[in-house]
């Protein structure tokens, strides 16, 4: 993976910020001033004084180039490290620049508390480094990604996260790296390779996925030296069956894998849970991988090693956590996808701004023509709600039973449908259903249903349970849900955007209804 390179001006917290992105990244972390005055055996101030700026800058640069060219790492600049053209074409063609910035205001204070002695900042602090921000005005403003500095280290930290899609998930077993990136399946191969994932190696696809991508990701893992097969499954939750399972358990068994083999799951949530489970049950646990191909796989189903089957009395109801080594997700797979299919994956991007994300769910609220565009962006932020609420509570004791919002409803009602919903248009109409049971039972503020079905439709996503839809059936349904304890069906529901209530007791579920 390419280095993350912090930059900006003086004050911006750079090595703060750099340390604590390294850490959650699980990343080395390379000071490039330190660097520098470890090759010189001097301080920074002492090299300008006593040889010159243009002599700093030549050991800023050779510094530079021994990072670059090491381990991916999390590297925090100097406030004019890519002043030099050579210096920037580097940094770019290695890695991603996060340029930090705040207001002068903001960086003076800052640099008044510090006790590091800057020497282009020498004299009258406050003139000094307004000259200097406005010297280097246009260079700061010509970087894209660009983070506002003012807040903590933690919340820009975490905003680079979010912008670049990376994460390394914790809580669960070993942690893993989740990964956002374009034409990522192109270099699948190296991943695996990096983490030491061994093969032989099973690709598990499905009949949709498989012609478009299966070969792209058969090379990518062949050219990086694994031995790979591939094992195509029928499409569809229809087929989300413990026979599929014994397919490819068999598939896997054909191929030579042995316990130190990996699965790699390519497709959508169904053939994530098969093949995670198949990976967690096959010589009693093998590594797998997910590569998600919708965006409904991408924000949700993908994160949180649920792996598992559904049983004709109900959905998901056999299962075992078993956390992937990696989730890479490539959004330019979504350019395949059906429309129906983007639209229902929404659902999820919609829930997740509910939960933890207003930015998110003002993004969703859009509509369609809006959301299209941003797409990315929407599946770097609704991967990171997840993130963050996995760590949070990895095994569900708790607040991550907020991210069953609309599924209680949702799973009843695709079940019900004989599966002619898709799984994120049932979770719409369940969202609106639990939206207005919140409102019944004052959990939420009036108008909130309302909203929220607003949004969903602006989408092209139904918001109401199909009048043909049973309702005893769909009670039955709910009453056999997995989030059920003591025989009380326990309901996650809206307060407000950006707030969840778990662990809601409902007995009365024709009230739902």
């Amino acid at each position: 993976m390419p280095h993350i390179y912090i930059y900006g001006p003086s004050g911006a917290g750079k090595s703060t910020t750099g340390n604590l992105l390294a850490d959650a990244l699980d990343y080395p972390f390379i000071d490039l001033d330190a660097e520098i005055e470890r090759i010189a055996g001097r301080p920074i101030p002492e090299i300008m004084a006593e040889l010159g700026e243009a002599v700093f800058r030549d050991l800023e640069t050779a510094a530079l180039k021994s990072a670059a060219s090491g381990p991916e790492a999390v590297i925090a600049l100097g406030g004019g490290a890519l002043l030099r053209d050579g210096n920037r074409a580097l940094a770019e063609s290695t890695g991603r620049v996060a340029l930090l910035e705040a207001d002068l205001t903001t960086l003076a204070a800052r640099l008044s508390q510090d006790e590091n002695r800057r020497p282009l900042l020498a004299g009258d602090l406050q003139d000094k480094l307004a000259a200097l921000l406005e010297r280097r005005r246009e260079h700061y403003a010509s970087f894209p990604l660009r983070v506002d500095a003012s807040r903590t280290p933690e919340e820009v930290a975490w905003d680079i996260q979010r912008l670049l899609g990376r994460y390394h998930l914790r809580g669960m077993g070993a942690a893993y790296d989740v990964i956002v990136q374009e034409n990522g399946i192109d270099r699948l191969g190296e991943m695996l390779m990096a983490r030491q994932l061994g093969g032989p190696v099973l690709v598990v696809s499905d009949m949709n996925v498989a012609p478009h991508y299966g070969k792209r990701v058969l090379d990518s893992l062949k050219s990086a030296g694994c031995a790979a097969s591939q094992a195509t499954i029928p499409a569809g939750e229809a087929h989300k069956t413990v026979e599929t399972v014994m397919s490819i358990w068999r598939a896997a068994l054909e191929s030579g894998l042995d316990r130190k083999s990996t699965l790699v799951a390519l497709g959508g949530g169904v053939v994530g849970d098969l093949a995670g489970f198949a990976a967690a049950t096959f010589m009693r646990g093998v590594n797998w991988v997910a590569v998600p191909t919708t965006l409904l796989a991408m924000v949700d189903a993908s994160l949180g090693g649920k792996t598992g089957f559904d049983l004709p009395e109900g959905k998901n109801l056999v299962g075992a956590f078993h956390p992937p080594r990696l989730v890479l997700a490539d959004p330019e797979t979504l350019s395949t996808l059906p429309e129906r299919e983007l639209r229902a994956g929404l659902a999820e991007a919609v829930k997740h701004g509910i939960i933890a994300d207003p930015e998110l769910y003002e993004l969703c609220a859009g509509g369609w023509e809006a959301v299209k565009s941003r797409l990315p962006e929407i599946v770097r932020r609704g991967m990171g709600v997840k993130v963050k609420i996995i760590e949070a509570d990895p095994y569900e004791q708790g607040i991550r039973a907020a991210l069953n919002l609309g599924h209680t409803v949702g799973h009843a009602v695709e079940l019900v449908s004989g599966f002619s919903l898709l799984h994120g248009e049932a979770v719409a109409v369940g969202m609106v259903a639990e939206a207005r049971l919140a409102e019944k039972l004052t959990v939420a503020g009036h108008g909130l249903s309302e909203s929220l079905a607003e949004t969903l439709s602006a989408l092209g996503l139904p918001v109401e349970i199909p009048k043909n839809l049973p309702r005893g059936e769909l009670i039955r349904a709910m009453r056999v849900d997995k989030k059920k304890a003591a025989g009380v069906v326990r309901f996650a529901l809206p307060v407000r955007i950006g707030e969840v209530m778990v662990g809601v007791e409902v007995k009365d579920l024709e009230a739902v209804l």
